[in-house]
């Protein structure tokens, strides 16, 4: 699913809104979740999964290429762990319901 799709969805859910509307909706959500990432703060959205940024150590790396030794800086990436309830639904066993004791 792509942005627009993301966009075309919110309208077919909420028919009220505006294109537009939905558009700034998706655009918020996005612009908040790099602008909090960007600070090192952690996301998690429940059922679906969590980012954070990892930081990784300056190293030493090869030049696939040629072969020459290439220093690597250090930098900070985006990382993204599954959730469990997403990781069952894409598997298609769904989620099992706890029984109640």
């Amino acid at each position: 699913m792509t942005k627009r799709g993301l966009i075309d969805e919110i309208n077919r859910k909420f028919p009220h809104l505006s294109r537009r509307d939905s558009e700034v909706i998706i655009n918020s959500v996005f612009d908040s979740m790099i602008d909090a990432m960007g600070h090192g703060e952690r996301i998690e959205i429940r059922g679906f999964g969590s980012f954070v940024v990892k930081h990784r150590r300056a190293r030493e790396g090869r030049n696939p290429k040629s072969g020459v030794v290439v220093s690597v800086a250090a930098k900070r990436v985006p990382f993204f762990k599954v959730g469990k309830e997403l990781r069952q639904r894409v598997d298609g066993k769904g989620l099992t319901q706890k029984s109640s004791e």
